[in-house]
């Protein structure tokens, strides 16, 4: 039985070691990180858990092909290494997905080909398989609807796919179980300091409407793209270190592309790769890479970039993908850190931590395939900064919360893992709770009531967006569902009818959203 909010409240009397402000995956790695350590730990997330960049990914766990072209060796090395130690440490999450690298001109079978030999072998012993070439017959029984026109073969490669709001959840979950406070719906509202250093945080617990001032060693800010506005805070005249850059998706029916296998396209317009991937039964396409002056808390695909998808996506399908066939559409913003390139799909996605005059550490960059050794750095450099006893990193092989290996990653609830024989007793003993929340989703009631009672979630949007993915998977069916979720919730949660209607329009306005007009 996951620990209520209230008790979890109730230790904000005490003070902490280490204050993390973020919880999205670098927040959440560091927390697990820390109280696996055995600090006092305190993370607190304004929104929910990956509310942000960290439930908008391409779902992916990989070394990224294209730091390769770039040259950045190191990040490719480190994140392979971390790819193979996720996948072992979440293996209720984390799949082999096999790619092809369609060719459509004579010299791109041997250099794609020879680049991803070296992929494999970077990968060492935790690599997913080995990369080959293949025949124009072989592409095509992989990928039927790939456009065979000109199709002089392929390369297929392995990398790791991923759920990762899902991750996200988990990793809280284990932080928790490690002695961790772990909160979301918590904002800071200031910085405590004394003599001029940071020594805790003052907080709006806005689920139970309750403020508090929490005091800590060391206070680390991991709040992504809004990680300036935290600097901010210890400083007004901080400058900017993120250069925001939105990258969006479009997910289609899994008719665009049936079977297993993903494709990679290695170079488009504006220089970034493209992915079409198999997920929960859908294909998500995507990214972009489009600078943004603007950081929103929920940031909107432009219409450009829907265009700019779907003609690639038309370029290499049989099947031209419209605007009537997108189930669902969303955007992620990347905290890449600035740098002197001219546009962002150079800027580095390596992560850098920096400690302000009065203390506060402040970790920015990165992506979720790194998110451990991210919180490994952070928390070996916060510990010294508040003098706290020396202690070995055990996330290498820390099973996370839901560990289990799964048989069939088509099952309806594989992401469950371990949890999956407690959720399917909660079915047996109210059966009424198997019953879907919708025809043309995979989720139960059951489902909704976990979430509430073991999974943290507090709104209708909590429960379709991140515990289930039925937001991203088809907005419209999403939105037919929230009525029957927002009851469920209400009732788990005791909240009157006035709170069941704003639910329902609060989730439908942001729902709309990820539909084309």
């Amino acid at each position: 039985m996951a620990l209520s909010r209230t008790d979890l409240c109730n230790q904000l009397s005490n003070s902490f070691d280490i204050i993390i402000i973020g919880g999205g995956a670098t927040g959440l790695g560091a927390a697990v990180e820390a109280a696996t350590r055995g600090y006092r730990t305190l993370l607190v997330e304004k929104y929910d858990f990956a509310k942000g960049t960290s439930s908008r990914s391409t779902k992916l766990v990989h070394g990224g092909v294209r730091y390769l072209q770039q040259g950045n060796i190191k990040l490719v090395m480190e994140a392979l290494r971390e790819r193979g130690i996720l996948k072992q440490n979440a293996p209720h999450l984390v799949k082999n997905q096999s790619f092809i690298v369609p060719n459509y001109k004579w010299w791109e079978g041997p250099y794609y080909g020879l680049g991803l030999k070296v992929y494999d072998w970077m990968s060492g012993q935790l690599g997913l398989g080995e990369s080959e070439w293949l025949s124009t017959e072989e592409v095509q029984y992989y990928t039927p609807t790939l456009d065979p026109e000109g199709l002089k073969g392929g390369v297929l490669y392995h990398d790791g796919q991923f759920d990762d709001s899902r991750l996200a959840i988990n990793l809280a979950q284990t932080a928790i179980e490690s002695g961790a406070v772990v909160l979301n719906y918590a904002e800071v509202t200031g910085l405590i300091k004394h003599q001029e250093k940071v020594i805790g945080v003052k907080l709006r617990d806005t689920i139970l409407y309750s403020d508090y001032e929490v005091q800590a060693k060391v206070v680390i800010n991991a709040a992504g793209v809004f990680s300036d506005s935290i600097q901010q805070m210890d400083d007004a005249a901080h400058e900017t270190t993120i250069a925001p850059s939105q990258g969006i998706h479009i997910v289609l029916d899994k008719a665009f592309l049936p079977g297993d296998t993903a494709i990679m396209i290695p170079h488009t317009d504006d220089g970034r790769v493209l992915f079409a991937v198999p997920w929960h039964q859908k294909v998500i396409i995507g990214t972009t890479d489009t600078p943004v002056s603007t950081i929103e808390t929920e940031p909107k695909p432009l219409e450009e970039e829907v265009k700019f998808v779907l003609n690639h996506a038309a370029r290499y399908l049989t099947q031209d993908p419209t605007y009537s066939d997108i189930k669902s559409m969303f955007a992620g913003l990347r905290p890449l850190v600035k740098a002197s390139a001219k546009n962002t799909a150079a800027l580095s996605r390596d992560h850098s931590v920096t400690i302000s005059p009065t203390g506060l550490v402040s970790i920015i960059g990165g992506k979720w395939t790194t998110y451990r050794k991210m919180g490994e750095d952070v928390i070996n450099i916060a510990a010294i900064q508040a003098g706290l006893p020396y202690a070995e990193s055990v996330t290498h092989n820390l099973l996370i919360h839901g560990a289990d290996p799964v048989d069939d990653f088509n099952s309806d609830d594989y992401y469950y893992g371990s949890d999956r024989p407690a959720l399917q007793d909660l079915v047996f003993k109210y059966p009424q709770l198997q019953k879907k929340i919708h025809p043309d989703l995979p989720y139960t009631e059951a489902m909704v009531v976990w979430a509430a009672r073991e999974e943290y979630a507090h709104t209708v949007e909590d429960v379709l967006s991140r515990r289930t993915r039925a937001l991203l998977l088809d907005a419209k069916a999403s939105i037919e569902a929230s009525p029957t979720v927002a009851k469920i919730l209400a009732k788990e949660l005791k909240k009157p009818q006035n709170w069941i209607d704003e639910q329902i329009v609060s989730y439908t306005i942001l729902a709309k959203q990820y539909l084309p007009l």
